[in-house]
């Protein structure tokens, strides 16, 4: 009882630690600062919270359309770790070496930011949303849920603090803790990879 209760609970923990690694939260309050510095403070913790509330919905549908997607395509447990470990590995790598991201911050959009690019793709993007598919066919929706909602959380109340924490940790404390965040999901993106391919080569 005891070792299923811990597994349980370093389940929860690494999917949790991976989904909040995904969303990227650190990465993403340069572009949350620039996107609502005209908007006054209290406007800005509202819109932050209405916007990752649709990331977090955005999120949650596709968990439960992924695992049946899955099934329909009759993909096998080897392949979804395999394919999960690759999709995983090249999102680490572009946390490492990032592309520029002003670009959303040079949208010549006016007034408050709805949807896009806030809640999708800065939150609920590509990333996130083909690891909680892969998840899906692994872990039980209430794990899974949970994992999402903890990471989710976490990442509202550093991007609520978004003002607060640019000032305390600068431009290049930022860039240091995502290039940190990215090296350990390299570490578990090479783990998922040999957790499908050893088990392919066992058969």
């Amino acid at each position: 009882m005891f070792k299923i209760m811990n597994s349980e609970h370093y389940t929860l923990f690494s999917l949790t630690f991976s989904l909040f690694l995904l969303m990227d939260p650190l990465g993403n309050i340069p572009i949350y600062v620039s996107l609502l510095k005209d908007l006054p403070p209290k406007r800005q913790r509202i819109v932050i919270f209405r916007e990752l509330l649709i990331a977090l919905a955005v999120i949650i549908l596709f968990t439960f359309l992924g695992e049946h997607l899955l099934n329909l395509l009759h993909v096998g447990e080897e392949t979804i770790l395999i394919a999960g470990g690759l999709i995983l590995f090249m999102i680490a790598l572009r946390m490492i070496f990032p592309k520029s991201k002003d670009a959303y911050s040079d949208s010549p959009e006016q007034g408050e930011p709805f949807i896009v690019p806030l809640a999708i793709p800065l939150v609920a993007g590509p990333s996130v949303l083909a690891a909680v598919m892969i998840y899906s066919h692994r872990e039980s929706d209430g794990v899974l849920i949970t994992a999402i909602c903890i990471a989710w959380a976490l990442s509202t109340l550093i991007l609520i603090s978004a003002p607060f924490l640019k000032k305390i940790l600068g431009t290049r404390g930022i860039i240091a803790c995502e290039r940190l965040m990215g090296l350990l999901l390299t570490l578990m993106a090479v783990q998922m990879f040999l957790d499908g391919i050893v088990p392919f080569f066992q058969k």
